[in-house]
């Protein structure tokens, strides 16, 4: 379905994309990033957390490190510049899951229990991978709305502007 090569691509796009959207985060006051804009998980904050705590979901069960949450908008931290931190902590570890996939992994099957509705689950491991970086993608496009509604422009965030992917 996918090659390692595909993980890698988009674990380096995650990391870019975060660090752009903190770094333009940061210069927005804690009154807005926490304002509830009707977005579905309410705020910046909100939705910045929920994007780390679902990272750190499916970073758990496909390498059997099981994160536990009580929901999916639990907040893991309150504090904006923690988040921060941990968010690049995190995106580290997506980088090196990456980077030590292997197609025969990717080929194989993942078991893991649903945090919606708690039963047991099984699913193309490669399947998985897709629908992790596509559900970061889904929600920093909902980020880089907010930031729209804030009076930040985001300004690009097509993977074709990731920095050394298009040569001239």
């Amino acid at each position: 379905m996918i090659e390692p090569s595909y993980a890698r691509l988009l674990a380096a796009y995650n990391r870019w994309m975060n660090e752009k959207l903190y770094g333009l985060c940061a210069g927005v006051s804690e009154a807005e990033r926490r304002r509830d804009r009707g977005a579905y998980f309410r705020s910046l904050h909100g939705t910045l957390n929920h994007l780390l705590l679902a990272d750190r979901l499916w970073l758990g069960r496909f390498l059997a490190r099981p994160f536990a949450i009580r929901g999916l908008d639990q907040e893991l931290y309150a504090d904006f510049q923690e988040l921060r931190r941990e968010r690049s902590v995190t995106d580290g570890e997506i980088e090196a899951f990456a980077g030590a996939l292997t197609p025969e992994r990717l080929a194989g099957e993942l078991h893991y229990m649903s945090a919606v509705d708690p039963r047991p689950r099984r699913m193309p491991f490669a399947a998985a991978v897709v629908h992790f970086f596509n559900h970061q993608t889904h929600h920093r496009g909902q980020v880089t709305t907010l930031m729209h509604q804030c009076g930040v422009d985001p300004g690009v965030t097509d993977l074709l502007w990731l920095p050394g992917l298009v040569q001239s």
